[in-house]
């Protein structure tokens, strides 16, 4: 399946020829990847195809060994600090289980991203991390608790909160819904949709729930063989011939998680 490639202008971030590894150990060889304007792209892959590595090259926390990463049509490898640090502001990213620092509270961890990038009186800190609290669905008393007084779900909801804190353009979301009941991870994939319909959001997620990529994702990027094997809408990837995706997404679980209006 080779999709034909959106112009520059609906491009938030093009991925061309991307090598990464570790040691003798190749992860990605020519990975190339677009993700959309104002789409939800699901990323998934079995165990060890680099889906993490693949979200870390893109926010600058893995170096790869060879390709190009644009964002917002800028060459992310060729920024100076400044206009570094500039870019990181307009992302936000929820990793897995939250990464909540557990010293501080949930309003200063929504805090920490306004206190890295913006000069403002704490009193105006505040009152904008009560808005993230509010925006993510938590109740207002869950702004002074620590991490290790919320549940798993609240966790993730906070985490969120923090990765909306500069009103971010763009999100990254590695395994969301890892760990929650089928009825809270439900309930975050609709916040997900809601956020990112309200707010213009694009949104690289990365998950292995088949039900989150029916819910809520415009497309699916499929890792395997150390590059993006294809990448369309779910009935497309049905009918690409290659044994992991016909498992995946044919299989007992992929069936079970397909709408039975879609199944029909």
């Amino acid at each position: 399946m080779t999709p034909v490639l959106p112009d520059d202008a609906d491009v938030v971030i093009r991925i061309r020829g991307l090598d990464n590894g570790f040691g003798d150990q190749t992860v990605h060889e020519g990975l190339d990847l677009d993700v959309r304007r104002g789409e939800i792209i699901g990323v998934v892959g079995g165990s060890g195809t680099g889906k993490s590595v693949l979200m870390r090259s893109i926010i600058g926390l893995q170096t790869p060994r060879a390709g190009s990463i644009s964002i917002f049509g800028e060459d992310v490898a060729h920024l100076d600090a400044a206009a570094a640090k500039d870019m990181r502001r307009r992302w936000g990213v929820l990793f897995q289980e939250g990464a909540l620092f557990s010293s501080l509270t949930v309003a200063e961890n929504i805090e920490v991203p306004m206190r890295e990038f913006l000069s403002l009186p704490q009193e105006l800190m505040d009152e904008f991390a009560g808005y993230k609290v509010a925006m993510v669905g938590l109740p207002v008393e869950a702004g002074p608790k620590f991490p290790s007084e919320l549940s798993g779900g609240m966790k993730k909801r906070a985490g969120l909160a923090r990765a909306l804190a500069l009103d971010p353009r763009l999100l990254f979301l590695d395994e969301p819904t890892a760990g929650l009941d089928p009825i809270s991870a439900a309930a975050f994939d609709e916040l997900i949709k809601v956020l990112k319909e309200t707010l213009g959001l694009t949104v690289f997620l990365i998950t292995h729930d088949l039900d989150t990529l029916h819910a809520i994702c415009d497309r699916v990027a499929v890792l395997a063989d150390k590059k993006v094997l294809a990448v369309g809408t779910i009935p497309e990837l049905l009918t690409f011939d290659h044994p992991w995706v016909k498992e995946y997404f044919a299989g007992p679980r992929g069936r079970a998680a397909t709408p039975k209006s879609k199944a029909a």
